[in-house]
């Protein structure tokens, strides 16, 4: 029986879709102030195509002639149609408008919206997150939770048990999963970003989001995104032959609990079932 569950992020691998050719789109991602946009979904879904841009905007996609879409949660949603092949291409991003607070009177009591499930095989049995073909970015997993009443989110909390990419962060997201078809819906206004240091031991890590997250009644999904790494770090590490590599570096490993999850192996790819996850928790209060 294998001890360790590899997800492997397969991205801006050059295939070919019906009979398309693939050509590589090269730009920058930036706000109505030209500001750069850091860590915007890049992608094309409905082929489970995507990466992530830079710190500093900047993003590399490898495609057919298509429609790129742009995502992050501070801003709508950007498109760019894809003719051929360019270097230059500049995205801007428009605000949100954000919705005006909700305030909600009444009793509350604190209460587990989320509870990471039964821990499999000990520490011995290891998630890991493991660079493949040019970026960790835009693998997303995480867990499903349900609340019958308002739900204040005051606490999101996950483990780290090794870590030893450099210069690593994460995202936090929520989504609500609407309709038959699990419809996945952003609800953050401000994204929830998390340094992760290079550690041989365990981390613990505690987010109390800046933003009010109050969520109604329904179904949702908390999930866990690699976002940024040293790519100085990893272009080193995948131009080592991979007989010569040290195979404990460049990798980010939790934890199996099993617990109903989903999965997504690119940016704006397709949610996945996956019957375990990397033991989340959400804390907050519930309104009576």
């Amino acid at each position: 029986m294998r001890n360790k569950l590899l997800l492997l992020a397969l991205f801006l691998l050059p295939v070919s879709l019906f009979g398309q050719e693939n050509v590589t789109v090269k730009g920058r991602v930036i706000n109505e102030q030209g500001e750069a946009v850091e860590y915007v979904q890049v992608g094309i879904p409905k082929l489970q195509i995507g990466t992530i841009s830079s710190a500093d905007g900047h993003f590399e996609i490898t495609a057919p002639c298509d429609t790129l879409e742009f995502f992050h949660v501070s801003y709508q949603a950007g498109s760019y149609v894809v003719t051929g092949q360019a270097d230059d291409v500049v995205i801007v991003l428009h605000e949100n408008e954000l919705p005006p607070a909700v305030f909600i009177g009444g009793d509350t009591k604190e209460k587990y919206l989320l509870k990471p499930g039964t821990k499999i095989l000990g520490d011995k049995g290891l998630i890991e997150f493991v660079p493949k073909t040019g970026s960790t970015k835009g693998v997303e997993i995480g867990s499903v939770a349900k609340t019958k009443k308002p739900f204040l989110v005051q606490d999101i909390q996950f483990s780290i048990y090794r870590n030893t990419i450099p210069d690593c962060v994460v995202s936090v997201n929520i989504y609500r999963i609407e309709g038959r078809d699990d419809e996945f819906v952003n609800v953050l206004r401000k994204p929830i970003y998390v340094n992760v240091a290079e550690a041989s031991a365990p981390q613990e890590f505690h987010i109390q989001p800046e933003e009010t997250i109050l969520l109604e009644p329904g179904k949702y999904f908390i999930s866990f995104q690699i976002v940024d790494c040293n790519e100085e770090a990893l272009r080193a590490y995948l131009a080592t032959p991979n007989d010569e590599r040290d195979h404990s570096k460049m990798r980010l490993s939790s934890n199996i609990y099993l617990k109903s999850s989903y999965i997504r192996k690119a940016a704006l790819g397709k949610m996945e079932h996956l019957p375990v996850n990397i033991g989340m928790v959400v804390k907050g209060l519930e309104y009576q």
